[in-house]
């Protein structure tokens, strides 16, 4: 049990880091572009779209950051 835990929190860790935000922001967009390509949106769509939201996603948690620590 004790490997198991360790290997979690490493990976929380690695993915995670010290800003969840940023790994939130990776991953929403993924998720997002997943579930378009699932439903069937076309692939030349999907790399500019989800650079753009990827883009966004960061502009937005360093906004955040900013904010609260002038």
């Amino acid at each position: 049990m004790k490997f198991v835990k360790g290997f979690l929190h490493f990976w929380y860790d690695f993915i995670v880091g010290d800003d969840w935000k940023i790994a939130a922001s990776v991953l929403v967009p993924l998720i997002v572009g997943a579930a378009l390509v699932m439903n069937g949106v076309e692939s030349l769509l999907l790399p500019p779209l989800l650079a753009v939201a990827v883009a966004v996603s960061f502009v937005v948690a360093l906004a955040i950051d900013l904010r609260r620590h002038p």
